[in-house]
């Protein structure tokens, strides 16, 4: 009888061992592929921001942590970071306020046009990035649709200066992240059975305290996915600071590009790799913050 059992139990663990081979050796190439093509760009990125830059030979190899010293020191820089990371912050916290009605009333409707709803979501990912950003310059121009409307219609006598600025940004920014945000909440709504808001409501909660004690925690594994891939897409945007920011609005992607054109690799290396562990270490931030609060 033990000796049957064993022989049973060592057969299951040869085929769940089988399975783990089978697995792994599906998903290893792939797996092998990704990683080289992404940690042997970065260390190479590393090494370069560990030289020194001359205005003559360009490029002096060496190992310094000047340019780190040189960012970190220098206020011009540190403000640049910091309006990247506020620009983030508002753009994030924007699109789950304004996105969150629009998933729930989504993942709620039984119309027959919800599936013509959520094309018209994903329709602005067809369009690049740069092209959205064209269409805002047209709309917020001196001379465009917005201010044309202000005018005429004698709220306004001069045009409203809101291109080349940090609300063009943002407006943009939103406008680009907000279908990400959307689509990511509402996958998670509509796994939420509607029997146990409408249960909370039967028991005397109002629908705010409903939301607030059954939807909020429930969709929270979606908030957290939405809001970093959201923080994640804001931080690293280029063509929209660039077209609607203009020359005197910096963040720090146009700002790493910058670098690297005026070939100072070694500080816009740098400045990337302060891009980078500045998103992960937010991002680690909130997301654990959020857990946390979620699995309490």
């Amino acid at each position: 009888m033990a000796a049957g059992a064993t022989i049973k139990a060592n057969s299951v663990e040869r085929v769940q061992r089988g399975h783990g081979l089978s697995a792994a050796a599906l998903i290893g190439p792939a797996t092998f592929i990704v990683l080289l093509g992404l940690l042997v760009p970065i260390l190479i990125l590393f090494r370069y921001s560990l030289n020194r830059y001359d205005p003559q030979a360009l490029l002096i190899d060496t190992v310094t942590a000047e340019n780190y010293i040189k960012f970190v020191t220098d206020p011009y820089y540190r403000a640049v970071l910091l309006t990247t990371v506020r620009v983030a912050l508002f753009c994030t916290a924007a699109c789950l306020i304004l996105g969150f009605p629009l998933a729930f009333v989504l993942a709620r409707t039984r119309s027959r046009f919800k599936n013509l709803l959520v094309l018209l979501i994903v329709l602005p990912l067809f369009v690049g990035n740069a092209v959205r950003a064209a269409g805002w310059m047209t709309l917020f121009g001196n001379k465009g649709m917005f201010n044309s409307t202000l005018i005429s219609l004698g709220i306004v006598e001069h045009p409203v200066e809101i291109m080349f600025s940090e609300t063009a940004v943002i407006i943009g920014l939103i406008s680009i992240n907000m279908p990400f945000m959307v689509l990511t909440l509402q996958s998670v709504l509509e796994g939420i059975d509607r029997s146990l808001d409408e249960a909370a409501l039967s028991l005397g909660a109002g629908p705010w305290n409903a939301f607030w004690r059954v939807i909020w925690p429930l969709a929270l594994p979606g908030i957290i996915t939405g809001t970093i891939m959201t923080f994640i897409l804001a931080m690293n945007a280029y063509a929209t600071p660039v077209l609607l920011g203009g020359p005197k609005f910096k963040m720090m992607a146009p700002l790493v590009y910058e670098q690297f054109q005026l070939g100072n690799w070694p500080f816009g290396a740098a400045a990337s790799f302060v891009l980078m562990a500045t998103t992960l270490l937010l991002t680690a931030i909130t997301s654990h913050w959020m857990q946390r609060r979620y699995w309490r």
